[in-house]
């Protein structure tokens, strides 16, 4: 997700509409004045946003955000630690309230069980395992297309301060674009990475039904 891309909510109104909240995220001024290794020292790099849906008597929040790259790793590290604590306040208050939380976006991690994605799931959020076993960028290496977790989609499954959706997850994957376009157009992945993407899209399914 560059400078000029912009970040758009899709939706089918035969199977959802906006329940009436449209907002961005910012970090509580007292957030950026603590003393530790992994604190957030300034508002995120690129705001997230959150918008909320209703299906049938249900309704979900996508809160969606880019983790800004850095120099390094660990430079990622206080954006991700701010956001997984951030929606836990969150959605401990949304849920009494029968809403469910749902993170989605590019956390640029490298890999599961690595120092970035302790971070991301220090609060509680879950990505489930169907999505841990799908590759999420082009240029993922052939023999270990899952080297990059770049992507996720992410929620809380239930502990004494976060309940779990009311949402029952049905299943998630990747749609591999790549190999469809460039056998239609001749692209090379580098060329493929800048008329489209470098990154696969990957979905979740929900039931709203009780």
């Amino acid at each position: 997700m560059g400078d000029r891309e912009r970040i758009a909510f899709l939706f089918d109104t035969r199977k959802v509409n906006m329940s009436g909240l449209a907002c961005e995220l910012v970090v509580p001024p007292e957030w950026l004045s603590e003393i530790a290794e992994d604190a957030l020292r300034r508002q995120f790099a690129r705001t997230p946003y959150a918008v909320s849906f209703r299906s049938g008597d249900k309704t979900f929040i996508l809160v969606t955000l880019h983790v800004i790259w850095g120099g390094r790793a660990a430079d990622r590290v206080p954006e991700l630690t701010a956001i997984a604590r951030w929606l836990s306040d969150w959605a401990g208050e949304i849920n009494a309230w029968d809403h469910n939380l749902i993170a989605l976006g590019d956390f640029n991690i490298d890999r599961h069980g690595s120092a970035l994605y302790q971070a991301f799931t220090s609060t509680g959020l879950t990505v489930p395992p169907d999505l841990h076993r799908v590759p999420r960028t082009i240029f993922a290496d052939q023999e270990d297309p899952l080297e990059k977790h770049y992507d996720q989609i992410a929620w809380f499954t239930g502990d004494a301060n976060v309940p779990a959706l009311s949402l029952t997850y049905l299943r998630g994957g990747h749609f591999d674009f790549a190999d469809i376009v460039m056998r239609c157009r001749g692209l090379t992945n580098n060329q493929l990475s800048f008329r489209i993407s470098d990154h696969y899209p990957l979905w979740a399914e929900f039931s709203a039904r009780d």
